[in-house]
């Protein structure tokens, strides 16, 4: 991200070391296979006392055991995305305070120049 020579840089703005990202998505990929773990555990307690409602836990169990995994992994090779990317198709366009306005600011008069091709005139 660009910065302006005015404007000084928050240490909390700064981003977070590629150690600590790392370290972050490694426990959030162990809890999410832990997760998976205890699906599957909890289907085959389930499935061993014969529990009410089984044939909804199962299935339950069992797309979680099949989906934990994939979304671990994809989750664990995906990186935060940049700040100035972020929800950038959801913000408000704004102009920068140095653009110029898109309509004249004064009065615009139309005339001919000697060669008799109409020209607008802004003054």
């Amino acid at each position: 991200m660009k910065r302006q020579e005015n404007q000084p840089v928050l240490i909390t703005d700064a981003a977070p070391s590629q150690d600590e990202e790392l370290k972050f998505r490694e426990r959030r990929y162990i809890a999410m296979m832990l997760l998976r773990a205890a699906c599957l555990i909890l289907a085959g307690v389930l499935a061993i006392v014969h529990a009410p409602l089984l044939w909804l836990w199962l299935p339950l169990c069992g797309v979680g055991m099949v989906l934990l995994p994939w979304l671990a992994v994809l989750l664990a090779n995906d990186r935060a995305p940049k700040e100035e990317h972020r929800f950038k198709r959801y913000r408000r366009q704004t102009l920068p305070p140095n653009a110029l306005p898109s309509k004249p600011a004064g009065e615009t008069f139309e005339g001919e120049t000697l060669d008799g091709v109409t020209v607008d005139d802004q003054r």
